[in-house]
């Protein structure tokens, strides 16, 4: 049992670590999991982990959707620039001192 338990404990370990790091928010996974443990505490696991991974996935999309928003103004102010829009979203950010959630694409998002 314990040489079982150290062997699954291991391999998530290892699992974890092989993923490579990205400055995204949480998806279906993270939220998933954290709604799955709320819902458990409310007897409702399953429910919680679908509300958590639809959450999450929402929360995804809106930061693609401001990386991208602000890739293209950055495209504009410097044509030709090479790059991932996540790449040029970071340059923008720093160039104009925007924290995330404060672009183009979350100004239109809260007037909504």
């Amino acid at each position: 049992m314990n040489r079982t338990l150290l062997a699954l404990l291991s391999a998530a370990l290892l699992a974890t670590t092989a993923v490579p790091v990205q400055a995204e928010p949480g998806g279906c996974l993270k939220y998933g999991a954290v709604g799955a443990v709320g819902g458990h505490v409310a007897h409702h696991g399953v429910l919680g982990a679908v509300g958590g991974c639809a959450a999450g996935m929402y929360v995804r999309h809106k930061y693609r959707k401001e990386a991208r928003a602000k890739a293209a103004l950055y495209d504009q102010e410097h044509p030709g620039t090479r790059g991932s829009y996540a790449q040029k979203a970071t340059a923008y950010d720093a160039e104009h001192s925007m924290k995330p959630g404060e672009g183009p694409g979350a100004a239109s998002d809260s007037q909504h």
